[in-house]
């Protein structure tokens, strides 16, 4: 599993539908983008290198007596990546989030000496 070279975007969008498929495997397409704050499109695209990366497995169920539906189910290697990809999330917004926090400090200080 090569998940060292997405970009950062990628990396949050790829989190966001992991975390959301661990928590509804039923959930659809478009209630999934509208959570990720995504386009329909780049949802789906997202989706499916997901899938051709093995971390997500489709499979049908019937929503209704007339409608069928997908259950999109975390792989071992989705929940395996799903970890990873939390664990460099995290070290990178604290990363930022000490960065802001000095930046605030910085201003704090030119405001009050200024």
């Amino acid at each position: 599993m090569n998940t060292a070279r997405m970009p950062p975007v990628a990396d949050e969008l790829s989190i966001t539908i992991l975390r959301r498929l661990a928590d509804s495997p039923a959930v659809n397409q478009r209630e999934l983008a509208l959570h990720a704050g995504v386009s329909l499109g780049r949802l789906n695209y997202a989706l499916r290198a997901l899938v051709d990366k093995g971390w997500v497995k489709v499979g049908n169920f019937s929503r209704s007596e007339h409608k069928l539906g997908y259950a999109y189910l975390l792989t071992p290697r989705g929940i395996e990546a799903k970890a990873k990809l939390t664990k460099r999330f995290l070290a990178r917004k604290m990363g930022e989030y000490d960065a802001l926090r000095q930046e605030i400090e910085r201003l704090q200080r030119e405001v009050e000496g200024g």
